[in-house]
């Protein structure tokens, strides 16, 4: 409930006003708190899958810091866009950007073992996704109509389904290898379900802040446990600098058509959420609906957001939908607030220190915490789909969509007769599975609802 004291019922439904700073500035931080431990977790996972390594005994592990503080400071210019704008550009609403979990079934295969692209061709297919992100502004409003519920809560679900796999194997203390005993062990599961299970518990029997940053406290509770067994090394916390400047495409530009074509088609299901939050924003703070011009603009925002990071090494930028909820939760509508926690993420961007500092964090109490998160997304998907009318003709595309999908992403090795672009793009089950849930929706004739 937000405290009288911030205002009169109208001005906290008012984007532009601006509470007191003594009120606006915790606000802001508990922005902050709510998305944090989700935005930097894919900078971890993708430098992780790159082979960056999690620990100091990594020669490349600058590289990981490196990541690390270019999704904060992008994360926090892309939220300063989207709540100030720029022309057209940006809601003007207190959304706050953050690096999206939906891109990683198309970034971790990109950079794993001998990868399709590296990183060079990773942040290449980001910079173009953002911009046809952007691009996709113009026209948002007139594709609706071919993404009702069960296409986008099957595109949901399959983005969780291809992400579970990665919280267990990382709870399990990473990629299994021979001769790694550890693995699986209860060292390993021990602070992770720490994780899980103080996690759950603030997030079912407390209220206001510690629910809000319930995955963020967790992780700190599994951390202190790694910490107790002598898992965590401090040791690159003292040789990162204490302020340094994103440097452009340091690792190339590099084109690689099935990464950008992945990171196109995955722009575009980024804007259909985005175009979610943008109406659970206005309708739950303001209880109005959305205006065209806040749904483009917010497109906009994402767009160059994602397109700016990908030139300085950071990742795909959206809209993060736990932070609508808070404001939900909160009431105060104010995007003077949103910016505020923009501003601590910059700052923050801008320290490598600091993110050397979340570096430490073993790789399986990392992997406590996105269990519960990619639960979550596929927790998203079917909440999405609990409101489709389930006919024999929506049955039907859902099953044959997800079968297709679901499948081909578990025995990749029945694409092995594919061209390398090909065979990358539908070894991710999600990308076929939603052309056939997008197609089919199309296509198939309404009698067959009956």
């Amino acid at each position: 409930m937000a405290d009288s004291a911030l205002g009169t019922p109208e001005q906290l439904k008012d984007p532009d006003y601006t509470p007191p700073v003594a009120q606006a500035v915790p606000l802001g931080i508990q922005h902050v708190l709510a998305m944090f431990a989700s935005n930097v977790t894919p900078a971890i996972l993708v430098a992780g899958a790159a082979g960056f390594g999690f620990g100091s005994g990594s020669p490349d592990f600058p590289t990981m810091i490196y990541m690390i503080q270019m999704c904060m400071l992008f994360a926090g210019v892309a939220t300063l866009i989207q709540a100030i704008g720029m022309g057209p550009i940006g809601a003007r609403l207190p959304i706050v950007q953050g690096t999206s979990f939906a891109f990683l079934p198309v970034m971790i295969p990109a950079v794993a073992g001998a990868g399709v692209a590296g990183l060079g061709g990773l942040m290449t297919g980001i910079f173009i996704g953002g911009i046809f992100h952007f691009i996709l502004g113009l026209f948002i409003g007139r594709i609706r109509f071919a993404l009702p519920p069960l296409v986008t809560g099957l595109i949901v679900l399959m983005i969780g389904l291809a992400l579970v796999k990665v919280g267990v194997q990382y709870a399990a203390g990473g990629v299994p290898l021979i001769g790694k005993p550890a693995f699986g062990s209860m060292a390993m599961w021990g602070p992770a379900l720490v994780v899980i299970v103080v996690t759950l518990a603030l997030k079912f029997f407390t209220k206001g802040m510690p629910a809000v940053a319930a995955v963020l406290i967790g992780m700190l509770a599994g951390y202190a446990v790694a910490y107790g067994l002598g898992q965590v090394n401090f040791g690159n916390v003292g040789n990162a600098a204490i302020f340094a400047l994103p440097k452009p495409f340091q690792w190339g530009f590099e084109w690689n058509s099935a990464i950008i074509i992945g990171m196109c088609f995955m722009a575009f299901v980024s804007a259909i959420e985005t175009v979610g939050d943008v109406s659970g924003i206005t309708k739950g703070g303001a209880g109005r609906e959305a205006t065209d011009k806040e749904i483009t603009g917010a497109t906009y925002a994402d767009g160059l957001g994602t397109a700016i990071a990908g030139v300085f090494g950071g990742l795909p930028n959206t809209s993060f939908s736990q932070n609508v909820g808070l404001v939900s939760m909160t009431g105060v509508m104010s995007r003077k607030v949103v910016a505020i926690g923009a501003l601590f993420l910059v700052v923050c961007g801008l320290i490598p220190k600091f993110g050397a500092i979340i570096s430490t964090v073993p790789i399986h109490v990392l992997g406590g915490g996105v269990i519960v998160m990619f639960g979550m997304v596929c927790a998203a998907g079917i909440n999405m789909l609990a409101g489709v009318d389930w006919n024999r003709r929506n049955m039907v595309i859902f099953a044959i969509s997800l079968s297709v999908g679901l499948g081909l992403q578990l025995v990749p090795e029945a694409l092995q007769h594919l061209g390398g672009t090909m065979k990358v793009l539908m070894a991710s089950g999600l990308l076929p599975s939603a052309f056939l849930a997008i197609v089919l929706n199309l296509v198939l004739p309404e009698e067959l609802a009956e």
